[in-house]
Parts: structure tokens; C-alpha cells; sequence
């Protein structure tokens, strides 16, 4: 119990040091801060807080933030993934911030964190984050209200912009996966037969009504989101008791969405089964319904919960076999270990850090999303960063450098006299890159994935060791090749302020494995961000996290003892000057994410729930 709790130090430790490496003073009038001292009428029999106490605490945040901005009522449409860190105990405070990220059309992302303080001890520890989406409700004469635009002030303010069209994207694709995922046969198939351990999943099985009265409406007179969701949280708790006869640990909701609305007088009908269970993890589906009288019922929402049972160490338990019901039981059964997979490429994907290895990924349809995703939001996020050295200049080409424990990242700038959709345009053409990067020695398109994601299979000349130390570029002919399979995540402007992105990141393809004659190379993170300037010109600006293996040479270059970078970005000039007429006369003014079929979505989803909870 001690490693683990100096290990929990730790992290926290870390943490505190990136949050205060970070931080910056933040004015946006629609923060919320709520904070909660911890009693026992809110705690479980460990004496520990309750999960759907928090999630009422969390939603009550989110919607404030969201009425602040959109000064009319919002209701809860759907709620990101949550991963709830560290549990929180009786005494300790619980802060919960949220602020509007991003405001759409009539839909906009909420940010929310939650961390925890010891007043005993000074201790801050992170418990969770979570973004949710709220929607306006329609007004009288069923008009909508249009939210008028976010305006980022600081670096971390315009990340979050920027990132949440992505999330919005992965969003939408989330139930097309599962689907994919199960249609195609992608998933291991769980062994359902019969166990003379296995715990039948009829035994599980929970239903409990709820009558909505007065104090678990909102004040908007609706059933108050919050409250669906612990009322969920307490049914999925016992059906997971019931399989492990013992009482277990909330540690994931998989993301939900609000389906419709719930008034004063609905009967609330909660079903929870146990789905499947795994080594050391439950999940649990839950359903809600609602209905009046002898209505039919509504569906209200689902949400599928995974818990844990942890020994007096910390540690996971081994759980029993679950014998699922035919038919539907299979079903629900299959549907679990994809959604399983789901979060494991999640984790895997986008919540590893850079420096882990291996730095590449196995590419593949079901993990494209989250392969997109991370390639994007790890350019944006290495652009964010603060502390970048001017390292050089020379004709307009500025490279500068970055340091972050051995990790060593370059950015070099440049003005082109080219339109930013222009030197999108012709940069967004990869292969078309060994024309003017003496880096690129060939560039193959291998596959198009959509309009936004390519991959290329990208041949680059030796390195070996100069005379003075270091590695540079082999002349043609010498040496042994390097190769790299790169996914590319081409992205235009989804409104005002935001840039133009061309993303880079190595995979690996079966297809393609390392080749005779060529040494598998990886990149981290690379690519370009372009930004429109004054008189019809652009920013352009290259980004790079050096790989291990290169990191020699590219320490060199920033040290001066090497051209290469002027040269490159002085013929990338002028290749773009030069095409600049013979590009498409296509515009691209920025994608509005308004009248995407993101939007649509947002549209269905404010209709649906003008009249909800929360």
C-alpha cells in the first residue's frame, strides 16, 4: 500500500509541475468553480465520495458554464468518456472548474476538471477530466438560439478550441465503430460457454423506479441530468455486487448521449445487467426509460460502466466468468469486448506520451479515429508550448528549439508572399515534397484513408557521423536508406482563429513492413501550421520532435554548424511562390463546422432535447 501511495505522490507531483509550467491567467467569463467539502451523507459505506454525487456536482458546473455563455437554458445533450483517477473521502474538499471550449452553432463543449485537496496534509491531486456537450433549447416559437463565437484568450484557451473540433469528429464516429468493429468480425471473439464457475448474468440483473418530484427537477423544471446519471450509477453498483459478491469500484463511464426528455411525474424505469466480465473489470449496461401512467416508455439514456474490485493493496482482483443470456446476452456480450478494445486503443493511442515506446502505432480502419486524433492534437498541443529559443536566422527563416526533459523538438518560420489556403494546398500535396525538401528522396501515396487522412510510405537518405562529430545527411549513394510509413492529417480551418494543419506521425502497416535496404525510421510528431497574415501572405511554421536516433543531427543544425534547415525552407519558399498561380483556384476559407454533418447531428440533438433534463 506504501509504493502505491508514494507512486500516487509522484504522479501528482508531475502533474503539478506541468499545470504550473501551464498555467495562465484565464478572465473567461463563462468559468465556473464550485467546491465541495466531502460529508458522510455523500459518501458510500468505505467512506468514500459516491460517484453519482459527483456526476450531479459535475453537470450542475457544466450547465452554469454553458447558460453563462449561451445566456439562455441549455440542456446536457452527451458526456465524453470519464476516468475517474483517485477516489475522494470524507474531509477532503472536491474543486470542480469548467469553462466553455468551444461554442458551434447551438451546441458547445464544456471542459470540466475535478481535483481533490487534503486540508490535512496540502496535498492537490487531479480525480478526473471530462468534456461534455450542451445544447440551447429551442425557444417558444421552436427558433433556435444561435450562439454567438468563443474568443480564445490564452495558449491553453485556444488549444482547447482548436482540439475540440477533433473531439467533436471522434464523437461522431464513435457508434460507427462499434458497429464496424462487430459487422467485420474485427473483435476476439469472447468464449461464452458454459463455465462450472460462471456466474449466469440473469443473476445480475437489476430494475429500479424512481418517481421525478420536485427536488430532482432542474430550474428549468426538468428532470435534472445529474440525477439520471446517479440514479444509474446506483443500479450498475449493484448488478456489478451481485456478480463479485463484494462491493466494487467505479473507475470508467464509456461515452453517453442524451436521448430525450424527462419531466416532473415521469416514472423512471432503471435496468442494469453485467455485459461481460473480463480478467480485472466489469461492465456494466444500464438503460433508462421513462413514462407516465399507461404511456409507453421513452428512452432516456444508456451508459455502459466498468468497475474494478481492488485488494487491501490497491490492486485489481481477479473477477469471476460471467454466462451471458442467449441471444440478447451474446449480444451485449461481443458488443463489451468491443467496446473494450475501443478503450484500450484509447488509452494506448491517445493518452500514451510521446516518449514511450514503441513510438508507432498499428494502423488500421477501427483505430483511424483515434490515430487522427492524436496526430493532430499533438502538433497543436507541441505548438502551444511556451518556451521555445530562438535559435537562428537568416533570410526571414527563423529556427528555433525546444527542450522538455530528452526530448528535443525545432520550429522553423518562414513568411511566404502566398495565400494560407494556397500553401495549404500545394503542401497538403506530399508527395509532391521531394521537389523541394532534399530530405525527401520519394514520397508514395500507399493509401487514402478519407479527404482529411492519408498514409505515405516516405524513402529519406542515410545519416552517418560527420568529422566533426556529429550525424549529416549521406551523399547519393552512400550509406543504407531510412523509411518511414507516415499517416498525414490534413486539416482545414473549422472558423475564425483557426489555422491551417498538415500532421505527421509514423504507423505501422502490415503491408508494409521494414524493407531490405532501408532502416525503419519513426517521427513523433512533425508537420506544418499555416496562418493567414496581412496583404494575402501566410505564416508558415514546421514543426519536429526529434526521434533518438536523429537527434544528433538535428542538434548540429541548431547548433549552426549545418545550413540545411535555411536551405530547405528558403526552396520551400520558393516553390510555393512559384506554383502559387498553377495551385487550383479552389477556395478555402475555412470549413464553418456549422454546416458540417457534425452540425446536423448538433440540430438532431437540440431538437430532441429542447425539453430534457438538466
Amino acid at each position: 500500500m506504501a509504493s502505491r501511495k508514494s507512486a500516487v505522490l509522484k504522479n501528482n507531483e508531475e502533474e503539478k509541475q506541468e499545470e504550473e509550467e501551464e498555467e495562465e491567467v484565464s478572465d473567461s467569463p463563462t468559468e465556473v468553480k464550485m467546491s465541495q467539502i466531502i460529508m458522510p451523507c455523500h459518501c458510500n459505506h468505505r467512506q468514500e465520495l459516491c460517484v453519482g454525487q459527483l456526476l450531479k456536482w459535475i453537470d450542475i458546473t457544466a450547465c452554469l458554464s454553458a447558460e453563462r455563455h449561451a445566456m439562455s437554458p441549455c440542456v446536457t445533450a452527451s458526456m465524453d468518456d470519464i476516468n475517474f483517477e483517485h477516489t475522494i473521502r470524507v474531509g477532503q474538499v472536491v474543486s470542480i472548474k469548467s469553462k466553455v471550449n468551444r461554442a458551434f452553432n447551438s451546441s458547445m463543449e464544456v471542459g470540466i476538471q475535478v481535483s481533490c485537496e487534503d486540508l490535512f496534509s496540502g496535498h492537490h491531486w487531479k480525480v478526473c477530466h471530462a468534456y461534455a456537450t450542451f445544447v440551447t433549447q429551442r425557444k417558444e416559437t421552436g427558433e433556435r438560439v444561435l450562439l454567438k463565437p468563443i474568443v480564445p484568450e490564452t495558449q491553453k484557451e485556444q488549444l482547447e478550441y482548436s482540439l475540440a473540433a477533433e473531439r467533436r469528429r471522434v464523437r461522431m464516429l464513435h457508434d460507427d465503430i462499434i458497429k464496424d468493429l462487430l459487422t467485420h468480425g474485427c473483435i476476439q471473439q469472447g468464449d461464452s460457454v458454459e463455465f462450472s464457475n460462471a456466474v449466469a448474468a440473469e443473476k445480475t440483473k437489476v430494475e429500479s423506479v424512481e418517481l421525478v418530484l420536485p427536488p430532482h427537477t432542474n430550474h428549468q423544471v426538468n428532470t435534472f441530468g445529474g440525477q439520471i446519471m446517479a440514479w444509474m450509477v446506483n443500479v450498475a453498483t449493484i448488478a456489478a455486487s451481485r456478480l463479485c459478491q463484494t462491493h466494487p469500484t467505479l473507475r470508467t463511464i464509456d461515452m453517453f448521449t442524451f436521448r430525450g426528455p424527462s419531466q416532473i411525474g415521469d416514472r423512471l424505469l432503471l435496468k442494469a445487467i453485467v455485459n461481460n466480465a473480463f480478467t480485472d473489470s466489469i461492465e456494466v449496461g444500464v438503460r433508462a426509460e421513462a413514462y407516465q401512467d399507461l404511456g409507453t416508455n421513452r428512452h432516456i439514456n444508456s451508459a455502459f460502466m466498468i468497475f474494478e474490485v481492488l485488494d487491501d493493496h490497491g490492486k485489481p482482483c481477479t473477477l469471476p466468468r460471467l454466462q451471458p443470456e442467449p441471444l440478447e446476452g451474446e449480444r451485449r456480450f461481443q458488443e463489451a469486448i468491443a467496446r473494450k478494445k475501443i478503450r484500450l486503443d484509447r488509452k494506448y493511442i491517445i493518452s500514451r506520451k510521446q516518449c514511450e515506446v514503441p513510438l508507432s502505432v498499428p494502423w488500421n480502419p477501427r483505430n483511424q479515429v483515434y490515430l487522427s486524433y492524436n496526430n493532430v492534437s499533438t502538433l497543436k498541443t507541441l505548438a502551444s508550448r511556451k518556451k521555445w529559443r530562438l535559435s537562428s536566422e537568416k533570410d526571414k527563416v527563423r529556427l528555433y528549439s525546444l527542450e522538455e526533459k530528452t526530448m528535443l523538438s525545432f520550429r522553423v518560420d518562414t513568411e511566404v508572399d502566398v495565400p494560407a489556403h494556397t500553401a495549404f494546398s500545394l503542401l497538403a500535396e506530399l508527395c509532391n515534397r521531394p521537389s523541394w525538401d532534399t530530405y525527401y528522396q520519394k514520397c508514395d501515396l500507399i493509401h487514402q484513408v478519407d479527404d482529411d487522412d492519408f498514409l505515405y510510405h516516405v524513402v529519406t537518405p542515410s545519416v552517418h557521423p560527420s568529422s566533426l562529430g556529429f550525424l549529416s545527411l549521406a551523399k547519393s549513394g552512400e550509406g543504407i536508406h531510412q523509411d518511414f510509413i507516415l499517416l498525414a492529417s490534413k486539416r482545414r480551418p473549422c472558423g475564425s482563429g483557426d489555422s491551417y494543419v498538415i500532421a505527421l506521425r509514423s504507423v505501422l502497416l502490415t503491408s508494409h513492413p521494414p524493407t531490405e535496404g532501408c532502416n525503419r525510421g519513426e517521427v513523433l510528431c512533425a508537420g506544418f501550421i499555416i496562418q493567414d497574415t496581412k496583404n494575402n501572405m501566410s505564416l508558415l511554421s514546421y514543426y519536429n520532435q526529434a526521434s533518438p536516433e536523429v537527434l544528433p543531427y538535428i542538434s548540429s543544425d541548431i547548433a549552426g554548424l549545418s545550413t540545411s534547415f535555411y536551405n530547405i525552407f528558403s526552396s520551400c519558399r520558393e516553390y510555393l511562390t512559384a506554383n502559387r498561380l498553377h495551385c487550383t483556384s479552389e477556395t478555402i476559407t475555412g470549413e464553418n463546422l456549422n454546416s458540417s454533418p457534425q452540425s446536423n447531428e448538433a440540430d438532431r440533438l437540440s431538437l430532441s432535447l429542447c425539453s430534457t433534463q438538466q
